[in-house]
């Protein structure tokens, strides 16, 4: 890690009635000394300022700075905080203050929190729910994001990591001392330790994908035969004309995407082709790019016109989709309420896009298939698919486990787990199995 004390604007760019410029390293101090009046800094206290430039002593702004002595900062370092006026004038003034200081450098994307990583102040998940948190733009995201910055996911996997360094610390030893016979006491406690760790990440793993779509949004197509109102309903969710809407057949060729916070949930509804048999070369490839956002989707809303069809033109589609799929009958207006009542009673949504009713109970119907996602468990979801691949490796070397083969090869078996396990935490050492060995066992007698 670099040696240099790093600075950057940590809010927008841009006109603003705050703007808040970090500096992080051991020359952080200086900073202070260089553009203030301000003697013996107090760590934790706020100083209202005039600030000035450290090279042509130009008065720059009047602020609040505060400094965070190491290590009880974000990064572990040292960390002076400028506080100024959010004018790009300002800024500029600071930042080129800041450059002409000695050892100093502008920082790198992340590397304040990268910093805060190799400090030991979080973990990877941490960081990256750091991340999520930042660019969270719905309720739901933002709580997720907050839990697994506070170390929910970081608690989860060191508690395996421990076990799994526990584990392998015996076996270490015993191959440390050949002749020692494996009591059949301790072969057991391991076995039902590797057991229950299987246990424990086959049924985190088991959970669907809910907590990378948290992330990046669930999923919903809309399809239908041509002139069922799909481009009508897109656009009655969006609450503008996101799709152009015609009474010839065949006017949309290709998906059209909308995102929309459905209760906190982040959705991408998407628009797809009218699917029917058709010679139009360029229709047919939007009907193929409707069959491939079926296969990608996490809820299907099947739509149809109730004033001429019925739910049955989707039957063909039901065997492979049909713990997916929402049928929704549109165009209610040209119904009578007689026939509203049977549609409804065969456990469809009655709409009409045209005049916007029936909408809300077709979103509290998306609503509940979304949250129906999470459980009370859910507070601990994997985020990132790193982490599902990371883990089945972890379940995968477990799996093989076993004391029907050579010592060797067993405590292999356990430290390719505990290594595949620290990819998602980036906190894997061979001290840490040397410290168990050693604080385990009186090696040296």
């Amino acid at each position: 890690m670099s040696e240099k004390t790093i600075y950057a604007l940590s809010t927008l760019y841009g006109k603003s009635g705050v703007a808040v410029i970090r500096v992080s390293g051991k020359h952080a101090l200086s900073a202070i000394m260089e553009m203030t009046d301000i003697k013996n800094v107090k760590p934790r206290y706020a100083y209202f300022a005039k600030i000035k430039h450290a090279q042509t002593n130009n008065a720059i702004d009047s602020g609040l700075v505060l400094y965070f002595k190491a290590p009880f900062s974000f990064t572990g370092e040292d960390i002076v905080e400028f506080q100024t006026h959010g004018s790009k004038a300002v800024i500029a003034s600071m930042l080129d203050s800041l450059s002409s200081m000695p050892d100093y450098r502008l920082a790198e994307p992340g590397e304040f929190s990268k910093r805060a990583f190799y400090n030991g102040k979080m973990d990877l998940t941490q960081a990256e729910g750091l991340a999520d948190l930042i660019e969270a733009e719905t309720s739901e995201q933002q709580k997720y994001a907050l839990r697994q910055m506070e170390g929910g996911l970081k608690n989860l996997y060191d508690d395996w990591r421990e076990k799994l360094l526990t584990i392998l610390a015996h076996l270490e030893a015993y191959i440390d001392f050949p002749d020692e016979d494996i009591p059949p006491s301790v072969i057991e406690n391991i076995q039902n330790s590797v057991f229950k760790l299987k246990e424990s990440i086959f049924k985190h793993l088991e959970g669907n994908t809910a907590g990378e779509r948290l992330r990046e949004g669930f999923r919903i197509t809309i399809i239908g035969e041509p002139n069922a109102g799909k481009s009508s309903l897109l656009n009655a969710f969006a609450g503008r004309t996101a799709a152009i809407v015609s009474d010839i057949a065949g006017t949309t060729r290709d998906a059209i995407d909308i995102h929309l916070d459905i209760k906190g949930y982040p959705v991408m509804i998407t628009d797809t082709a009218g699917l029917r048999e058709t010679e139009e070369e360029i229709e047919k490839q939007g009907i193929d790019i409707a069959y491939n956002k079926i296969q990608d989707a996490d809820l299907v809303v099947c739509l149809f016109d109730a004033s001429k069809d019925s739910v049955q033109v989707f039957d063909n589609l039901k065997k492979s989709f049909k713990n997916k799929m929402l049928f929704v009958a549109n165009k209610c207006d040209k119904l009578t309420f007689e026939q509203c009542s049977v549609l409804e009673k065969d456990g469809c949504i009655v709409i009409s896009a045209k005049e916007k009713r029936g909408l809300e109970v077709l979103f509290e119907r998306i609503y509940n298939h979304i949250s129906s996602q999470f459980t009370t468990g859910s507070n601990l979801l994997i985020t990132r698919r790193r982490y599902r691949d990371a883990l089945q490796e972890v379940l995968d070397n477990l799996q093989i486990f076993n004391f029907d083969k050579e010592i060797e090869l067993s405590a292999e078996d356990i430290r390719l787990a505990a290594r595949a396990l620290g990819k998602i935490t980036g906190r894997i050492e061979v001290d840490e199995i040397l410290d168990k060995i050693f604080g385990s066992f009186c090696i040296g007698k």
